[in-house]
């Protein structure tokens, strides 16, 4: 039985040293070995060859498993990729990977993702000129003029990527909006925002308005976690949401429990550049977290902040002057 396995993982190795050769003589420059050891890969795929409009950046994890009885592990990134666009690329590919268990399936999923791409940049030629920027220059935008003072504006024709939130926010009161200082390394921008809270649904209210603003709604991630102290029960409503980039909300929520800090919501916004960052990316998104929380005095001790929203009051108190 041991051998058995041992012979089977063996073949698997074998078909994907098979397999990624094939895939670097197809595509070339546009294949890329991440760690060989570790079996991690990523390969840009756009819809044309001579002036590209989109492209996204498939990144594969090959498990020791694969593809006898495992597919890859694998995570799609690209500044415009969210909401319904996400879920009907990925159901996709999973659909393609269930119709051929068993075998190599990466080449279908690179051309399933071009023809994805093909079908969108034509219905962006269909809806005008709006929806024609490349995702190269969507980066570009963001990084010149994506300011912590940055003006919100109103999405004009698209509904919250949010789908979960409600339009109903009865009498609560939208918490004021905190924008941090962006953070850039290899064309990726990191950038915070911050919110007192102390319901769930002024949770909801702050997602909501940020997702108003274009290009939060466009980011490749929006990743959250918040805590908020409920006295009553002497205890913590707490939750995160990872938005496609695995594991960084239970990060970040880990981060906001380690400095202790409460009524308090923190949002990190990633924009993709197209370079992958590997574990860089978590220590971005929990620097600009904790600097945003440094900024607006949530970090602060004393003996106030032990008290239900204490460090939340003194930050009420000062921007109410």
């Amino acid at each position: 039985m041991a051998a058995s396995a041992v012979n089977l993982g063996d073949a698997n190795l074998q078909t994907q040293i098979d397999e990624i050769e094939a895939l670097s003589a197809i595509y070339g420059d546009e294949w890329c070995v991440i760690d060989e050891a570790s079996r991690i890969f990523c390969i840009q795929i756009s819809e044309s060859k001579d002036k590209p409009k989109w492209t996204l950046c498939l990144q594969v994890l090959l498990p020791p498993e694969y593809p006898s009885a495992a597919p890859p592990m694998y995570q799609l990134n690209a500044p415009w990729l969210r909401g319904a666009d996400r879920i009907e690329l990925s159901n996709s590919l999973e659909d393609l990977y269930a119709q051929n268990l068993g075998e190599s399936i990466l080449y279908l999923w690179v051309e399933r993702i071009r023809e994805f791409l093909v079908e969108k940049s034509q219905f962006a030629d269909s809806e005008g000129p709006e929806f024609k920027k490349t995702t190269e220059e969507l980066t570009d935008d963001l990084e010149d003029d994506f300011s912590p003072g940055h003006q919100l504006l109103k999405l004009e024709s698209e509904q919250s990527p949010a789908q979960f939130l409600t339009e109903d926010n009865g009498d609560e009161e939208l918490p004021p909006i905190k924008h941090g200082d962006p953070i850039t390394d290899r064309r990726s921008t990191f950038q915070p925002h911050l919110a007192p809270v102390v319901t769930a649904k002024q949770v909801k209210m702050v997602l909501n308005k940020l997702y108003e603003n274009k290009k939060i709604a466009s980011a490749t991630h929006n990743i959250y976690a918040y805590r908020i102290y409920c006295e009553d029960k002497q205890t913590f409503l707490q939750d995160c949401e990872d938005d496609g980039e695995t594991a960084a909300g239970g990060r970040l929520l880990h981060l906001l429990q380690i400095l202790d800090v409460r009524n308090v919501m923190v949002v990190v916004s990633r924009w993709y550049g197209g370079i992958l960052l590997g574990p860089d990316r978590f220590k971005h998104i929990n620097n600009c977290a904790r600097n945003i929380l440094v900024d607006e005095n949530y970090t602060e001790s004393g003996d106030d902040s032990a008290n239900a929203g204490g460090k939340n009051k003194k930050h009420r108190h000062k921007k109410a002057k």
